[in-house]
């Protein structure tokens, strides 16, 4: 049995938002030893997130939401980036603020921004260069294409 040392975190309130990124995210990285979590909540993300990292899983990027009830993307960021500075998110968002946003690119909080809706490719473009930035291209499925 292999010992899991990699997962990828998505938060978002919309149930069907965080079965569409399972769908396309199976498609586009090997997941048979990468964990793959998803989250309705961004408070027990956060939790789970602070467990991960103790437990020495290194979180390859989350993405998250913006606009979501109790505690907004810019927030989850902000309170996980000061815990966990090596963390890379990607927001995908259909109601972003642009100016919270610019100001997550500007304090360099934010990898990337995927408006909603999405395609695969899309997703695809924004987290490749995160798997070749950390050395794991072993994770990424090939293409059909």
């Amino acid at each position: 049995m292999n010992e899991i040392k990699h997962a990828v975190i998505c938060v978002d309130d919309d149930e069907m938002i965080l079965q569409m990124l399972n769908f396309q995210l199976c498609k586009i990285m090997d997941t048979t030893n990468t964990l793959v979590e998803f989250f309705l909540d961004p408070a027990l993300a956060l939790h789970v997130i602070d467990d991960l990292v103790s437990q020495n899983i290194e979180v390859i990027f989350i993405i998250v939401d913006f606009q979501m009830p109790n505690l907004n993307g810019a927030q989850l960021i902000r309170a996980l980036k000061e815990k966990h500075q090596e963390l890379l998110f990607i927001m995908l968002s259909g109601q972003a603020n642009a100016a919270q946003i610019e100001e997550l690119f500007q304090e360099k909080l934010l990898h990337s921004f995927i408006h909603k809706p999405w395609s695969e490719a899309t997703l695809r473009e924004a987290i490749i260069p995160v798997f070749t930035r950390k050395k794991l291209q072993n994770i990424i499925q090939a293409t059909d294409e």
